[in-house]
Protein backbone atom coordinates (compact mmCIF):
# COMPACT_ATOMS: atom_id res chain seq x y z
CA UNK A 1 0.00 0.00 0.00
CA UNK A 2 2.73 2.63 1.17
CA UNK A 3 4.50 1.58 -2.33
CA UNK A 4 2.01 3.65 -3.99
CA UNK A 5 2.05 6.56 -1.88
CA UNK A 6 4.46 9.61 -2.66
CA UNK A 7 6.69 9.74 0.12
CA UNK A 8 8.13 13.38 0.65
CA UNK A 9 12.01 13.94 -0.81
CA UNK A 10 14.41 14.44 1.73
CA UNK A 11 17.19 17.02 1.65
CA UNK A 12 20.73 17.56 2.46
CA UNK A 13 21.79 20.18 4.96
CA UNK A 14 22.99 22.91 2.64
CA UNK A 15 19.47 22.60 1.62
CA UNK A 16 17.63 23.83 4.52
CA UNK A 17 17.51 26.51 6.81
CA UNK A 18 19.89 27.06 9.59
CA UNK A 19 17.34 26.77 12.02
CA UNK A 20 16.98 22.89 10.84
CA UNK A 21 20.69 21.89 11.10
CA UNK A 22 21.50 18.94 13.68
CA UNK A 23 25.23 19.13 14.44
CA UNK A 24 26.97 16.37 11.90
CA UNK A 25 23.88 15.55 10.49
CA UNK A 26 24.08 15.97 6.46
CA UNK A 27 21.57 14.67 4.91
CA UNK A 28 17.76 13.13 5.33
CA UNK A 29 16.25 16.34 5.96
CA UNK A 30 12.82 16.70 5.26
CA UNK A 31 11.23 19.50 3.47
CA UNK A 32 11.16 23.01 6.18
CA UNK A 33 7.80 23.70 4.98
CA UNK A 34 6.11 20.06 5.07
CA UNK A 35 2.45 19.71 5.35
CA UNK A 36 1.08 17.71 8.13
CA UNK A 37 0.43 14.78 5.89
CA UNK A 38 3.91 15.19 4.46
CA UNK A 39 4.88 14.85 8.28
CA UNK A 40 3.11 12.01 8.97
CA UNK A 41 4.04 10.00 5.67
CA UNK A 42 7.72 10.19 7.05
CA UNK A 43 7.26 8.20 9.79
CA UNK A 44 7.32 5.63 7.16
CA UNK A 45 10.55 6.33 5.30
CA UNK A 46 13.72 6.62 6.40
CA UNK A 47 14.87 10.36 7.60
CA UNK A 48 17.36 11.90 9.98
CA UNK A 49 14.30 12.21 12.45
CA UNK A 50 12.42 8.13 11.62
CA UNK A 51 13.60 7.07 14.57
CA UNK A 52 14.05 10.10 17.03
CA UNK A 53 9.95 9.53 16.58
CA UNK A 54 9.65 6.16 17.00
CA UNK A 55 12.44 5.60 19.92
CA UNK A 56 9.43 7.68 22.11
CA UNK A 57 6.33 6.76 20.24
CA UNK A 58 6.50 3.07 20.99
CA UNK A 59 7.53 3.76 24.62
CA UNK A 60 4.81 5.66 25.24
CA UNK A 61 2.25 2.85 24.66
CA UNK A 62 5.01 0.82 26.99
CA UNK A 63 4.18 3.39 30.30
CA UNK A 64 0.88 4.00 29.11
CA UNK A 65 0.07 -0.21 29.60
CA UNK A 66 1.72 0.19 33.37
CA UNK A 67 -0.31 3.25 33.88
CA UNK A 68 -3.33 1.13 33.16
CA UNK A 69 -2.04 -1.91 35.21
CA UNK A 70 -1.77 0.54 38.35
CA UNK A 71 -5.62 1.75 37.03
CA UNK A 72 -6.77 -2.20 37.07
CA UNK A 73 -5.09 -3.59 39.55
CA UNK A 74 -5.08 -1.06 42.75
CA UNK A 75 -7.66 0.86 44.45
CA UNK A 76 -6.11 3.78 43.62
CA UNK A 77 -9.34 6.49 44.31
CA UNK A 78 -9.32 4.96 48.06
CA UNK A 79 -5.46 4.55 48.58
CA UNK A 80 -3.63 7.82 48.12
CA UNK A 81 -0.44 6.43 48.88
CA UNK A 82 -0.64 4.93 45.21
CA UNK A 83 -0.91 8.94 43.77
CA UNK A 84 2.14 9.42 43.41
CA UNK A 85 3.23 6.53 41.58
CA UNK A 86 -0.24 7.31 38.93
CA UNK A 87 1.57 11.46 39.20
CA UNK A 88 4.99 9.73 37.67
CA UNK A 89 3.78 7.20 35.15
CA UNK A 90 1.59 9.70 33.87
CA UNK A 91 4.38 11.84 33.33
CA UNK A 92 6.04 8.75 31.63
CA UNK A 93 3.42 8.73 29.16
CA UNK A 94 3.40 12.59 28.70
CA UNK A 95 7.04 13.36 27.69
CA UNK A 96 7.82 10.59 24.91
CA UNK A 97 4.68 11.43 23.48
CA UNK A 98 5.77 15.33 23.76
CA UNK A 99 8.83 14.39 21.97
CA UNK A 100 7.75 12.53 19.48
CA UNK A 101 4.72 14.57 18.34
CA UNK A 102 7.62 17.32 18.03
CA UNK A 103 10.04 15.41 16.28
CA UNK A 104 7.35 14.52 13.68
CA UNK A 105 5.74 17.98 13.01
CA UNK A 106 8.62 20.22 13.53
CA UNK A 107 9.54 20.75 9.55
CA UNK A 108 6.01 22.23 9.29
CA UNK A 109 7.75 25.65 9.52
CA UNK A 110 9.84 27.35 11.96
CA UNK A 111 6.93 28.41 13.98
CA UNK A 112 6.18 24.88 14.39
CA UNK A 113 9.36 24.16 14.68
CA UNK A 114 9.66 26.31 18.15
CA UNK A 115 6.67 25.76 19.45
CA UNK A 116 6.94 21.83 19.13
CA UNK A 117 9.35 22.07 21.11
CA UNK A 118 8.49 24.09 23.87
CA UNK A 119 5.84 21.70 24.42
CA UNK A 120 8.65 19.25 24.25
CA UNK A 121 10.18 21.04 27.17
CA UNK A 122 7.02 21.53 29.14
CA UNK A 123 6.40 17.59 29.30
CA UNK A 124 9.85 17.12 30.75
CA UNK A 125 9.46 19.34 33.02
CA UNK A 126 6.65 17.46 33.89
CA UNK A 127 8.33 14.60 34.26
CA UNK A 128 11.15 16.36 36.37
CA UNK A 129 8.11 17.05 38.45
CA UNK A 130 6.43 13.21 38.72
CA UNK A 131 10.15 11.95 39.72
CA UNK A 132 10.31 14.39 42.86
CA UNK A 133 6.81 13.31 43.59
CA UNK A 134 7.81 9.74 44.24
CA UNK A 135 11.06 10.26 45.72
CA UNK A 136 9.29 12.36 48.38
CA UNK A 137 6.58 9.98 48.88
CA UNK A 138 8.95 6.41 48.31
CA UNK A 139 12.67 7.51 47.98
CA UNK A 140 13.53 9.70 50.61
CA UNK A 141 16.02 7.94 52.64
CA UNK A 142 14.37 7.34 56.55
CA UNK A 143 16.96 9.85 58.25
CA UNK A 144 15.55 13.08 56.28
CA UNK A 145 12.08 11.68 56.26
CA UNK A 146 10.27 14.71 57.84
CA UNK A 147 13.20 16.88 58.16
CA UNK A 148 12.59 20.68 56.90
CA UNK A 149 14.65 19.33 53.93
CA UNK A 150 11.61 16.68 53.30
CA UNK A 151 8.71 19.78 53.75
CA UNK A 152 10.21 21.80 51.33
CA UNK A 153 11.46 19.61 48.60
CA UNK A 154 8.31 19.88 46.64
CA UNK A 155 7.39 23.77 46.93
CA UNK A 156 10.99 23.91 45.11
CA UNK A 157 10.53 20.94 42.66
CA UNK A 158 7.43 23.16 41.36
CA UNK A 159 9.85 25.74 41.77
CA UNK A 160 12.44 23.99 39.72
CA UNK A 161 9.88 22.79 36.64
CA UNK A 162 8.84 26.57 36.01
CA UNK A 163 12.54 27.25 36.18
CA UNK A 164 13.17 24.50 33.79
CA UNK A 165 10.33 25.28 30.92
CA UNK A 166 11.43 29.11 30.84
CA UNK A 167 15.05 28.43 30.46
CA UNK A 168 14.65 25.57 28.23
CA UNK A 169 12.14 28.05 25.75
CA UNK A 170 14.64 31.10 26.38
CA UNK A 171 17.52 28.81 25.02
CA UNK A 172 15.55 28.89 21.87
CA UNK A 173 13.86 31.72 21.21
CA UNK A 174 14.97 34.23 24.06
CA UNK A 175 17.50 36.69 22.85
CA UNK A 176 16.45 35.65 19.50
CA UNK A 177 14.43 39.17 19.66
CA UNK A 178 17.48 41.55 20.38
CA UNK A 179 19.55 40.88 17.91
CA UNK A 180 17.92 43.54 15.68
CA UNK A 181 19.24 46.06 17.69
CA UNK A 182 22.63 44.66 18.90
CA UNK A 183 24.68 43.11 16.06
CA UNK A 184 27.07 41.61 19.00
CA UNK A 185 23.86 39.98 20.66
CA UNK A 186 23.07 38.65 16.94
CA UNK A 187 26.09 37.13 16.55
CA UNK A 188 26.12 35.55 20.16
CA UNK A 189 22.28 33.84 19.74
CA UNK A 190 22.94 32.69 15.86
CA UNK A 191 25.62 30.07 17.79
CA UNK A 192 24.19 27.11 18.11
CA UNK A 193 26.52 26.13 21.23
CA UNK A 194 24.72 28.99 23.12
CA UNK A 195 21.30 27.09 22.95
CA UNK A 196 22.33 23.85 23.37
CA UNK A 197 24.43 24.60 26.11
CA UNK A 198 21.66 26.49 28.37
CA UNK A 199 19.21 23.59 27.36
CA UNK A 200 21.72 20.95 29.45
CA UNK A 201 21.83 23.59 32.26
CA UNK A 202 18.30 23.89 32.26
CA UNK A 203 17.27 19.93 32.70
CA UNK A 204 20.50 19.12 34.52
CA UNK A 205 19.54 21.47 37.51
CA UNK A 206 15.88 20.38 38.27
CA UNK A 207 17.62 17.00 37.63
CA UNK A 208 20.25 17.54 40.18
CA UNK A 209 17.85 18.92 42.52
CA UNK A 210 15.16 15.96 42.90
CA UNK A 211 17.62 13.03 42.72
CA UNK A 212 19.32 15.17 46.07
CA UNK A 213 17.66 12.31 48.12
CA UNK A 214 18.68 9.35 45.96
CA UNK A 215 22.53 10.43 45.85
CA UNK A 216 22.52 10.64 49.58
CA UNK A 217 20.87 7.68 49.92
CA UNK A 218 22.86 5.98 47.72
CA UNK A 219 26.62 7.55 48.04
CA UNK A 220 26.58 9.32 51.24
CA UNK A 221 24.28 8.00 53.73
CA UNK A 222 25.89 5.99 56.46
CA UNK A 223 24.11 3.96 59.71
CA UNK A 224 21.07 2.42 59.90
CA UNK A 225 18.45 5.03 58.78
CA UNK A 226 20.25 5.42 55.01
CA UNK A 227 17.81 2.71 53.45
CA UNK A 228 19.93 0.66 52.17
CA UNK A 229 17.53 -2.12 50.24
CA UNK A 230 17.38 -4.66 47.22
CA UNK A 231 15.73 -1.52 45.14
CA UNK A 232 19.35 0.35 45.19
CA UNK A 233 20.91 -1.57 42.46
CA UNK A 234 17.90 -0.60 40.24
CA UNK A 235 18.37 3.29 41.08
CA UNK A 236 22.22 2.95 40.36
CA UNK A 237 21.26 1.68 36.63
CA UNK A 238 18.83 4.53 36.18
CA UNK A 239 21.83 7.02 37.52
CA UNK A 240 24.11 5.67 35.22
CA UNK A 241 21.78 6.10 31.95
CA UNK A 242 20.81 9.66 33.17
CA UNK A 243 24.61 10.49 33.09
CA UNK A 244 24.88 8.28 29.75
CA UNK A 245 22.08 9.92 28.24
CA UNK A 246 23.14 13.63 28.91
CA UNK A 247 26.82 12.74 27.98
CA UNK A 248 25.31 11.96 24.75
CA UNK A 249 23.06 15.37 23.98
CA UNK A 250 26.16 17.18 25.12
CA UNK A 251 28.81 15.34 22.92
CA UNK A 252 26.95 14.43 19.43
CA UNK A 253 29.07 11.13 19.92
CA UNK A 254 29.11 9.28 17.37
CA UNK A 255 28.18 11.05 14.55
CA UNK A 256 30.53 14.42 15.47
CA UNK A 257 33.93 11.86 14.69
CA UNK A 258 32.37 11.02 11.08
CA UNK A 259 29.90 13.47 10.15
CA UNK A 260 27.35 12.18 7.36
CA UNK A 261 27.82 8.55 8.91
CA UNK A 262 25.19 8.15 11.78
CA UNK A 263 22.60 10.70 9.47
CA UNK A 264 19.78 7.97 9.32
CA UNK A 265 21.04 5.66 12.17
CA UNK A 266 23.29 5.43 15.15
CA UNK A 267 23.85 9.37 15.93
CA UNK A 268 23.36 10.72 19.15
CA UNK A 269 19.70 12.18 19.77
CA UNK A 270 18.50 8.41 18.72
CA UNK A 271 20.77 6.85 20.95
CA UNK A 272 19.83 9.78 24.01
CA UNK A 273 16.43 8.72 23.41
CA UNK A 274 16.85 4.92 23.65
CA UNK A 275 19.10 5.63 27.22
CA UNK A 276 16.85 8.07 28.52
CA UNK A 277 13.68 5.58 28.25
CA UNK A 278 15.68 2.45 29.69
CA UNK A 279 16.93 4.71 32.62
CA UNK A 280 12.93 5.79 32.95
CA UNK A 281 12.17 2.01 32.20
CA UNK A 282 14.80 1.21 35.66
CA UNK A 283 13.47 3.83 37.65
CA UNK A 284 9.82 2.88 37.62
CA UNK A 285 10.99 -0.33 38.73
CA UNK A 286 12.78 1.05 41.29
CA UNK A 287 10.19 3.18 42.50
CA UNK A 288 7.50 0.32 42.26
CA UNK A 289 9.84 -1.88 44.83
CA UNK A 290 10.64 0.83 47.09
CA UNK A 291 6.48 1.78 47.00
CA UNK A 292 5.97 -2.06 48.37
CA UNK A 293 8.98 -2.43 50.74
CA UNK A 294 8.70 0.69 52.88
CA UNK A 295 4.70 1.13 52.29
CA UNK A 296 3.98 0.19 56.19
CA UNK A 297 7.05 2.21 58.17
CA UNK A 298 6.10 5.45 55.12
CA UNK A 299 2.61 5.34 56.26
CA UNK A 300 3.76 5.69 59.94
CA UNK A 301 6.54 7.90 60.02
CA UNK A 302 6.59 9.79 56.44
CA UNK A 303 4.39 13.24 55.62
CA UNK A 304 0.85 12.38 54.77
CA UNK A 305 0.33 11.95 50.98
CA UNK A 306 -2.80 14.21 49.68
CA UNK A 307 -4.05 15.88 46.68
CA UNK A 308 -2.03 18.98 47.04
CA UNK A 309 1.59 17.11 47.02
CA UNK A 310 0.41 14.67 44.17
CA UNK A 311 -1.94 15.50 41.20
CA UNK A 312 -2.45 19.19 42.50
CA UNK A 313 1.25 19.73 42.04
CA UNK A 314 1.07 18.23 39.35
CA UNK A 315 -1.96 20.28 37.64
CA UNK A 316 -0.29 23.27 38.39
CA UNK A 317 3.55 22.58 36.78
CA UNK A 318 0.88 21.91 33.76
CA UNK A 319 -0.87 25.30 34.08
CA UNK A 320 2.10 27.01 34.92
CA UNK A 321 4.22 25.35 31.66
CA UNK A 322 1.00 26.02 29.05
CA UNK A 323 1.53 29.76 30.09
CA UNK A 324 5.18 29.52 29.91
CA UNK A 325 4.57 28.07 26.11
CA UNK A 326 1.99 30.45 25.49
CA UNK A 327 3.92 33.39 26.39
CA UNK A 328 6.96 32.53 24.29
CA UNK A 329 4.59 31.47 21.07
CA UNK A 330 3.10 34.74 21.30
CA UNK A 331 5.81 36.78 19.92
CA UNK A 332 6.30 34.47 16.94
CA UNK A 333 2.94 33.99 15.91
CA UNK A 334 1.91 38.19 16.96
CA UNK A 335 4.72 40.26 16.14
CA UNK A 336 6.72 41.92 13.34
CA UNK A 337 9.77 41.05 14.76
CA UNK A 338 8.50 37.14 14.83
CA UNK A 339 7.60 37.05 11.77
CA UNK A 340 11.19 38.89 9.92
CA UNK A 341 12.79 36.09 12.38
CA UNK A 342 10.88 33.10 10.74
CA UNK A 343 11.27 34.90 7.30
CA UNK A 344 14.81 35.23 7.76
CA UNK A 345 14.94 31.74 8.51
CA UNK A 346 13.51 30.72 5.45
CA UNK A 347 15.38 32.54 2.79
CA UNK A 348 17.74 29.60 1.92
CA UNK A 349 14.66 27.33 2.00
CA UNK A 350 15.23 24.79 -0.60
CA UNK A 351 12.45 24.11 -3.35
CA UNK A 352 10.46 21.03 -3.69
Amino acid sequence: MLSLIKLPRVFTINQVPKVFHEDSIISGYRHPRSSATDCILSLFQLTNETLNIWTHFLPTWYFLGKLLMVLLMQDVWEDSFTWPLLVFLVSCCVYPLASSCAHTFSSMSTRARHVCFFFDYGALSLYSLGSAVTYSAYVIPDKWVKSTFHQYFLFFAVINTVVCTCLACYSRLGLTFLQSNHDSVKRFTESPKFGKGFRIIAFAYPYMFDNIPLFYRIFLCTGESCTTNDTNPLHLRHIALAFLTAFLFATHLPERLAPGSFDYIGHSHQLFHVCGIIGTHFQMEAIEQDMMARRDWLLTHSLPITFANTMGAALMCVVLSLLIIFLFSLPLWSSAQGRKICDNDMKSCCHS
